[in-house]
């Protein structure tokens, strides 16, 4: 064990009013957890917080921290917060291999999911603990979601999502991998088989596009779609990044790791989305962020800007008339996802937002009877841990919904 880890439980201050566990979205217990960790009690630790947020590890590995536990922190005001992830992704990492599979004794009634993302997998946790016979549909070759095709390795190993599957098969969760729900098989055939009801967890796959002359060009990719599988890409030594966002920030420092010699970012504003530290480690490995620039169309030789006027607020009021273009031999567009429609335009009654948002009220159900949703396939790309506190809502709701024909 770490003597920093150990050091940081001992800093805790185990306030009465936590601030940092009112910073958590799915409310983890931190100073109980960091208390039973200085008293060794690290499976009883890891229980709670596997209960609690069943993707504590990941959560763990690649939340927002500064914006959430650590960035909540009382000693904040001394600038030296707990870093209590490092606490958790101990504790988890632990847990995960030795865990008691505790769960209800089946009650027959079948349940689906849509996509092994982190929305789909505590769905299927949770509704696997309370009895249910649960299948997971995902149109990739293996589970993860976003979490195993958008995060880099260096970040998430995907030997962790290996552990995971191996937990949901020991709850007794099937999985059908290279499935597509919308295509050879749709959600009324579900139902047709008997399901109850169904939860949708497919996330935003769909890369927004820029719409600009030269998109289509070979030397211009999505970053969604470099990040699935990067090594069947060959972008050269100088690559473009268009966007600051995480998926950005991770594409950049993924390109450094096949080859990239130079590696800029660009932004036409002066906000960087992505979150500090991954800004920080993005610093560290090379990449270069270049601010006050709109895209205005890509080329063979890379992206044309033009360079924007800022007033003393930093705000954009103007552009200069001189074009501004980049020399890249790729050009990576990484600006946003939205989800992917061949569910709502093969399924009757499910209906979408302007944004292509699947509605859901306030226990998680579509605007179809009986199916469910939650994670970025509702809220837009956010984070894990918001994915887990809308699919525990949603598994509790679809718990509801099927106990009256439980007899």
């Amino acid at each position: 064990m770490p003597l920093n880890i150990i050091s940081e439980a001992n800093r805790c201050l185990n306030c009465k009013n936590p601030l940092c566990r009112k910073g958590c979205p799915v409310s983890t217990r931190i100073p109980e957890i960091i208390q039973l960790f200085k008293q060794n009690r690290i499976l009883e630790a890891g229980e709670i917080l596997f209960e609690n947020n069943p993707m504590s590890l990941v959560c763990a590995k690649i939340c927002n921290h500064e914006r959430q536990c650590t960035g909540n922190c009382v000693l904040n005001h001394k600038g030296n917060p707990i870093h209590f992830y490092e606490i958790e992704e101990y504790i988890s990492d632990t847990y995960l291999d030795r865990m008691e599979i505790k769960k209800k004794e089946s009650n027959g009634i079948k349940t689906a999911i849509i996509g092994s993302g982190p929305a789909g997998m505590t769905a299927a946790f949770k509704l696997a603990e309370a009895g249910y016979d649960v299948t997971i549909f995902d149109e990739k070759p293996e589970v993860g979601g976003m979490i195993r095709y958008g995060i880099p390795d260096f970040r998430l190993p995907k030997t962790i999502l290996d552990r995971y599957q191996k937990r949901l098969e020991e709850y007794g969760v099937k999985i059908r991998l290279n499935t597509p729900i919308g295509h050879s098989i749709f959600i009324e055939d579900l139902f047709r088989d008997n399901y109850k009801t169904v939860f949708v967890g497919t996330g935003t796959w769909r890369a927004k596009a820029l719409g600009l002359v030269g998109e289509t060009l070979a030397n211009v990719h999505y970053g969604i779609a470099y990040l699935s599988n990067p090594s069947s890409y060959h972008l050269g030594e100088n690559v473009a990044v268009i966007g600051m966002g995480n998926v950005a920030i991770d594409a950049a420092r993924t390109a450094f790791r096949h080859g990239a010699k130079r590696v800029m970012l660009y932004a036409r504003s002066k906000r960087i989305a992505a979150s500090e530290d991954e800004v920080q480690y993005a610093k560290l490995d090379g990449c270069e962020f270049i601010f006050g620039k709109q895209i205005e169309k890509i080329t063979e030789n890379g992206p044309v800007f033009k360079t924007a006027i800022f007033d003393e607020n930093d705000k954009v009021i103007g552009y200069e008339e001189e074009l501004d273009q980049v020399k890249a031999d790729s050009t990576i567009i990484a600006i946003s996802q939205g989800p992917k429609d061949k569910l709502v335009n093969t399924t009757v009654g499910l209906l979408p937002n302007e944004k292509g948002l699947l509605i859901t009220d306030e226990s998680g159900m579509t605007t179809l009877e009986g199916v469910f949703a939650a994670g970025d396939v509702v809220h837009g790309s956010l984070t894990v841990v918001h994915a887990v506190r809308d699919a525990k809502i949603a598994a509790e709701s679809m718990i509801r919904y099927m106990e009256p024909k439980n007899s």
